[in-house]
């Protein structure tokens, strides 16, 4: 399959286009040419398609240009293909509150276009949906590996959300390639250290582990090689609420696999990720120009006791997926 009728596929599965919808396919300049392949799978449904491009953002979650925004909260779906992830942003929350079906796939490569978008999602989502539960009736959490990952922190009150690729109705919204499920943990009450063994948002593959060092919810030390030195300057950058623990997700997806790219890290099967910084977009209460993730790699993870990821297995739900 070439990328053209993924990218066909992708618009008709995942986002269910429909002839004469009006489809924004957003780029910045580094990911301009792969934008244009779902733009030209957009013209072949027949849809009254549009492409936008503009200069690529310092970090993730900082705001696209206004010119940007206004057009994704009159489309019917947006389509966001940029170096620098949208997700966590106003004009996507705007954008969604108008009725946009949104995706975003920030740091796509042809790679994963072929190994991630073209698989079954619907089958994808009944594990999202049973992991989804488990996380919304949580109270406390203990995540801990191998390396020394070894973080409490409560989600209680807090709301398990799935990403699981098929946004169809009006503000729906999520990853693509999708395949996770996440919670914002309360502000403040998060302590203990964290080893991102994985990959890490705005870093990349990493020299080495990172080490965090975890208290009153906030990342307070930052310790390794150049990666952890790379991941400090953001975080020094954009200051204090940049540090703060925001999210718990959980990767379900059976193809995805390491490959520096956050977009798909973030999906793998039997991965946990901590993201520092804004989580106001998913029932927290930081709001911040910053969204990094960091990927850690056959995680143990306990939910008020109770074993949810055993060495980077799922210990309370079936493996469905080969």
């Amino acid at each position: 399959m070439n990328l053209k009728e993924a990218a066909i596929l992708t618009l008709q599965n995942s986002m269910g286009v429909k002839n004469g919808e009006q489809i924004l396919i957003v780029t910045d300049t580094p990911l301009q040419e792969l934008g244009l392949r779902f733009f030209e799978a957009a013209k072949d449904l027949e849809t009254e398609a549009m492409h936008i491009n503009f200069l690529p953002r310092d970090n993730n979650g900082e705001e696209p240009p206004e010119v940007v925004a206004v057009a994704m909260k009159n489309a019917h779906v947006a389509i966001l293909i940029t170096s620098r992830s949208l997700s966590h942003t106003k004009a996507r929350k705007q954008a969604n509150l108008n009725g946009t079906r949104v995706a975003s796939m920030p740091g796509l490569t042809e790679g994963m276009i072929e190994r991630t978008l073209t698989i079954d999602y619907s089958k994808l989502q009944k594990d999202c949906a049973e992991l989804e539960d488990i996380l919304t009736k949580g109270k406390e959490v203990h995540l801990t590996s191998e390396l020394g990952t070894d973080l409490t922190f409560s989600i209680e009150n807090r709301v398990g959300q799935i990403d699981g690729g098929v946004y169809i109705k009006p503000g729906d919204f999520g990853n693509l390639p999708a395949g996770e499920v996440y919670i914002a943990p309360v502000e403040g009450m998060a302590k203990g250290q964290i080893v991102i063994d994985g990959s890490m948002a705005g870093v990349g593959l990493l020299d080495e582990p990172i080490n965090i060092k975890v208290d009153n919810g906030l990342a307070v030390e930052v310790t390794g090689g150049k990666s952890a030195e790379k991941l400090k300057a953001i975080l020094d950058k954009y200051g204090e609420k940049s540090r703060n623990i925001a999210e718990l997700g959980l990767g379900v997806h059976p193809q995805a696999k390491l490959t520096g790219f956050i977009l798909e890290d973030e999906k793998i099967a039997g991965s946990v990720h901590i993201a520092l910084g804004d989580n106001s977009n998913f029932g927290g209460t930081v709001e911040v120009a910053s969204h990094l993730d960091g990927v850690i790699m056959k995680p143990t993870l306990r939910i008020d006791g109770k074993l949810v990821l055993d060495n980077g297995k799922l210990a309370l739900i079936p493996e469905r997926h080969g």
